[in-house]
């Protein structure tokens, strides 16, 4: 896909309002259909078009990773699309590779990084050679929407001890996936546990060119992945906000008309408007194979997801009483924000991090 930069704009106005309409549609307290996803081509934004994808860029991912965050939508979408075929995109060209991006394009599989939602751990499990062939053991906890997956690619360390990627199916014996649950109705966790799977030699894949930059580079769009969630969920926050504050009236006044509680709306405006900056940076470092993507990753990481917690916060309070209410609905909000400021990473993590590089 070649597009110029007005075309580009054109795809993104486009591929928000589409996804903002299906997504208002989806019933709240189930998946979005999977199905519609799939016919709708975003499980095949970032495929090559020759394995019958879009041919784009995480850039397009990312518009619906944040219309998804706006919506606090179910499903697995962020961990099939916006983490899954990155992880895929980073493996050496194979005929098992490629069928598995194929398939995710078309909607026929639904693959999960076996990956904790702290942080990557490859070391979890490993690979060894037995008289039997080759065996994979190890478990992981907190693994996104690895209950509904149909397919894992779980990292682990190969006979090399380096860093390699094993495509098992879940019906598979010897795995184990066990619902974990969490604070976030809206999400679905699980602890995946192998024990002694014997694995056929082309379901090991290999990361190009180098392991421990690319594992370190799927690290950073999970956590931008991350990012564009709570981005989308503050977004919306503001506008529900801005909405509620216009039309409800106390002491004979619209509340929005106090300046306390237009000073409220206006840091909330301030803080999303320099999320979005950072989360545009760290987009766009992952768009480009070789630029360095650790910095903007984590700035963008720690930011926003800090920031969607006080949004929401604050969205509940200026919406009185009606806002601490269960049928309100901020409250899935705020737990959306408060899980995704621990989910691949905590804050502190992320700034050490930074802190390291300078």
């Amino acid at each position: 896909m070649t597009t110029t930069g007005v075309e580009f704009a054109d795809l993104h106005n486009e591929l928000t309002a589409v996804a903002r309409e299906l997504l208002a549609a989806a019933p709240r307290d189930e998946n979005v259909d999977w199905a519609l996803i799939t016919r709708s081509g975003w499980t095949g934004l970032e495929v090559p078009e020759t394995l019958g994808g879009a041919g784009a860029t995480f850039a397009e991912v990312a518009v619906i990773l944040r219309e998804i965050g706006r919506a606090v939508a179910r499903g697995p979408y962020p961990a099939v699309a916006g983490i899954a075929v990155g992880a895929l995109g980073l493996l050496e060209p194979s005929a098992r590779r490629d069928h598995l991006l194929a398939a995710t394009a078309s909607g026929d599989k639904a693959p999960v990084v076996a990956m904790s939602g702290e942080s990557l751990l490859p070391n979890s499990f490993r690979i060894v050679e037995s008289t039997l062939g080759l065996k994979l053991t190890g478990s992981i906890d907190f693994v996104l929407d690895a209950p509904g997956a149909d397919r894992l690619l779980i990292p682990a360390v190969g006979q090399d001890g380096f860093a390699i990627i094993v495509d098992v199916d879940t019906r598979t014996p010897g795995l184990r996936v066990d619902e974990q649950p969490v604070v976030d109705a809206t999400r679905s966790f699980g602890r995946v546990a192998v024990g002694d799977v014997l694995v056929s030699p082309d379901s090991v894949l290999r990361f190009h060119p180098d392991p421990e930059h690319s594992l370190q580079r799927l690290y950073d769009r999970a956590g931008v992945s991350v990012a564009l969630d709570s981005l989308g969920l503050s977004e919306a926050m503001l506008d529900a906000t801005v909405a509620y504050v216009g039309t409800r009236e106390q002491f004979g006044r619209r509340i929005g008309s106090f300046q306390a509680v237009k000073h409220a709306c206006a840091d909330m405006l301030v803080q999303i408007t320099i999320a979005r900056t950072l989360v545009a940076a760290a987009v766009e470092a992952l768009c480009h194979p070789d630029t360095e993507s650790g910095v903007a990753a984590s700035m963008a990481k720690a930011f926003t997801t800090v920031m969607a917690v006080e949004v929401a916060g604050k969205a509940m309070q200026l919406h009185g009483g009606m806002g601490y209410t269960w049928e309100g609905g901020i409250h899935v909000h705020l737990k959306r924000a408060i899980l995704n400021r621990s989910l691949f990473g905590s804050p502190a993590a992320h700034r050490r991090r930074i802190a390291e590089r300078y």
